[in-house]
């Protein structure tokens, strides 16, 4: 760790055991240090390095070029792809809050960007930080004369969609899923319940098309049509919990409550199980507008549909 802070050109403390006034900015932080190279390059393509020298303070959520690399391969594109984005600024300003937040004062939740959309705080049960249950802060607590900076293994993406167009979506894809979940949505008259936006907070236990295949199997029946309409309402609200919940938020043996009145669901961490269900590790943490889509391998069933 102290290699790491020498590396940005910090201090550890005087001989009275004083910390010492950090002399860099962020920016200049950033600058001096060779695995921020696309971060800097970035900010200077968006035209924030005025922002980023000045007083502040501000607390940046800094991707090094590691999380850069990693997020253009997953996403496909290459950095001069990424550096003429007409969005680069809003991009950029999504890992930008303002104050002085050290980690210590970070909790769980909502934390609003200066991008105008928040980004979600989760805390894992060994207390390590992560953004929207994907970016995760690898070294926190560099401070700089205008701010703090927390560097993070992966850039942070605001959500674009909200749990039913991301659902849709994945049901026309070229290798469809969630079809099933979608056809029980509709016919249940519950899709725009899932349709929100930031308030709303949600997370669904989204069963595969596998899933639901397995209970009709279990049903003799073969489609949603044939699930009398009362069950099928019922065990789709008792997959919807009403919190955004990343998977670095559950605990284990934890209760969640959902969306059918006085039914609740059992966290299994050590088996990463919800119920008799297993989540999809692959798969977890699909983020939207209004909460996050957890995959699951088997269909809940309420105590009084099972």
């Amino acid at each position: 760790m102290t290699g790491a802070l020498v590396a940005f050109g910090l201090s550890s403390c005087n001989n009275d055991d004083t910390p010492d006034v950090p002399s860099q900015n962020v920016l200049e932080i950033a600058s001096s240090n060779p695995s921020f190279s696309t971060l800097v390059a970035a900010v200077d393509q968006a035209g924030l390095t005025t922002a980023l020298a000045s007083s502040g303070p501000f607390t940046v959520f800094a991707p090094n070029d590691d999380a850069f690399n990693s997020f253009l391969s997953d996403t496909g594109i290459s950095a001069e792809d990424l550096l003429s984005n007409p969005q680069l600024e809003d991009i950029l300003n999504y890992h930008l809050v303002s104050g002085r937040a050290v980690s210590s004062d970070i909790q769980q939740g909502a934390l609003e960007t200066n991008s105008g959309q928040p980004f979600y705080v989760s805390v894992d049960p060994n207390g390590g930080l992560w953004i929207n249950g994907k970016s995760r802060v690898i070294q926190a607590d560099v401070q700089a004369n205008n701010g703090v900076i927390h560097v993070v293994d992966y850039v942070i993406t605001a959500p674009t969609n909200t749990i039913a167009e991301i659902a849709v979506q994945a049901s026309q894809s070229a290798t469809p899923e969630f079809t099933q979940l979608v056809a029980a949505l509709s016919r249940a008259d519950l899709v725009e319940a899932v349709n929100g936006d930031f308030s709303d907070n949600l997370t669904v236990f989204a069963p595969t098309d596998a899933a639901f295949q397995e209970l009709y199997a279990a049903l003799g029946v073969s489609s949603v049509d044939e699930i009398p309409l009362e069950t099928l309402t019922n065990v789709l609200l008792y997959h919807v919990v009403p919190s955004r919940a990343f998977s670095q938020d559950l605990r284990q043996d934890a209760t969640l409550p959902t969306l059918l009145e006085g039914q609740t669901l059992r966290v299994d961490l050590a088996n990463l199980r919800i119920n008799e269900s297993g989540l999809l590790a692959e798969s977890l943490n699909i983020h939207g507008i209004n909460g996050v889509i957890h995959p699951i391998d088997q269909v809940l069933l309420p105590a009084d549909e099972e």
